[in-house]
């Protein structure tokens, strides 16, 4: 019952307050809709940090799609076999895993240490914090404790279960023999997603597609006014 709860229930009720929080956060807090930049307070480890972070995890989450969302038979039909996708899956990912496991820590000991940022944080900046610290840390501690590509292999377990749920079929069943790592990384995710709309995560999707067409702001020197004598 508990695993049916852990990997059926617990899910969908994340995925609910996932796509209801979104709504209900736009609906009544768009001026807190936003990133909340700190950039004013301090620049040198934010710039390191946020770099890191981010371009560790726009890499981490496009392994994720090829890895999970992508089924292991169309990886077969293109002629990749599971040691050339093992290869390719840890050359990519332990370096933007690694990366954006420095950036969050990076921005961690920001966090804690710089004064004035203590006193602006809010209970979402830690909780974004510590759950993105999480489950960095148990993916890639989870990467690494896998890298024998015999090993366990997540593409029919996690993967078939993950589509499982996204197509409200899900089945517990298909994560009986994963290891407690992934577990871990699992949980912790599934956290994350269900903090996301409380929190200043919602600024991933507010991106500015109308500077695009919008027109150029044009800026005139103004000429000073001459006395009438």
């Amino acid at each position: 019952m508990f695993n049916q709860f852990l990997w059926v229930v617990l899910p969908y009720i994340v995925l609910t307050i996932f796509i209801g929080g979104h709504f209900y956060r736009y609906q009544h807090d768009q001026f807190g809709w936003t990133s909340k930049s700190s950039e004013l307070l301090e620049k040198k480890l934010l710039r390191l940090g946020s770099n890191l972070f981010h371009w560790g995890i726009i890499f981490v989450f496009f392994g994720h799609v090829m890895g999970l969302l992508i089924p292991i038979e169309v990886y077969e039909a293109m002629g990749v076999s599971e040691q050339q996708y093992h290869i390719i899956a840890l050359s990519g990912g332990i370096p933007a895993g690694v990366a954006a496991l420095i950036g969050i820590f990076v921005l961690l000991y920001r966090r804690t240490t710089v004064r004035r940022l203590i006193r602006t944080s809010s209970k979402g900046d830690w909780v974004t914090l510590i759950f993105l610290a999480i489950v960095i840390l148990s993916g890639i501690s989870a990467t690494f404790l896998n890298i024998n590509p015999k090993g366990f292999d997540y593409r029919t377990t996690i993967g078939p279960w993950l589509r499982s749920v996204l197509t409200f079929r899900a089945d517990a069943g298909y994560l009986t023999s994963v290891p407690v790592w992934f577990k871990i990384h699992l949980i912790s995710t599934m956290g994350i997603f269900a903090a996301w709309p409380f929190t200043r995560l919602v600024h991933v999707f507010s991106m500015p597609l109308r500077y695009l067409t919008r027109s150029y702001v044009i800026y005139r020197k103004r000429k000073p006014r001459r006395e009438s004598v």
